[in-house]
């Protein structure tokens, strides 16, 4: 790989991450609700999906996903369905008063990576990269593993950097949520864009 393809590739990356989307959505949300430290669990969640799209696209599932519409449309429909449901779920999340204690039992860890995970393999963003952009930077007159690893780490790293800065953009977010119509506007927002990306990815065919 050229040191012009990887620029060109971590510009890419860097743009594509820093756009809002699910992934960055749900960062934010949990660190309202639980804290950044809490929110770590979700990010482990959704960089595992990451991790698990970009070595599938290297393993030549994206070309499996092309040349088998049907799978393709099986696994559109079941993201479709998972970011709805997120949508739903966050629109009739209750609210707490800012003088009263949250009365909601904080999800544990497990359950909060299961989410971020569940939350990264419906992402269309990651989906459309990982099966369509992600192939074109590997070089096939080069070495596979190395340049593999490269791209990978790359993502990694442009990734968890956005991830710190929705989880602080959260924490600043949780002071002026503080009211209880401030936070039901927040939900309802935030299942509407959930509901959104859900229709973004239903409409779209890689």
């Amino acid at each position: 790989m050229a040191l012009q393809t990887w620029w060109l590739y971590v510009t890419a990356v860097f743009l594509i991450s820093a756009t809002p989307g699910p992934n960055m959505l749900h960062v934010m949300v949990q660190s309202i609700h639980h804290g950044p430290r809490r929110a770590i669990f979700s990010m482990a969640g959704l960089m595992s999906a990451v991790l698990l799209c970009l070595l599938a696209s290297a393993a030549g599932l994206g070309a499996l996903l092309k040349a088998a519409p049907m799978l393709y449309d099986a696994l559109r429909y079941a993201g479709v369905a998972y970011l709805v449901w997120l949508g739903i779920k966050a629109w009739r999340a209750p609210v707490a008063a800012s003088d009263a204690a949250d009365p909601r039992t904080p999800p544990s860890a497990r359950a909060l990576y299961a989410a971020g995970l569940g939350t990264g393999l419906s992402n269309p963003k990651l989906i459309v990269f990982a099966a369509a952009l992600f192939p074109q930077f590997l070089d096939t007159s080069r070495p596979f593993w190395t340049q593999l690893g490269i791209l990978v780490a790359s993502f990694v790293v442009i990734e968890t950097f956005w991830y710190s800065v929705y989880a602080l953009g959260g924490r600043s977010l949780a002071r002026w949520l503080a009211p209880a119509n401030r936070q039901r506007l927040f939900n309802r927002a935030t299942g509407l864009m959930f509901i959104g990306f859900g229709g973004a990815l239903l409409g779209h065919r890689v």
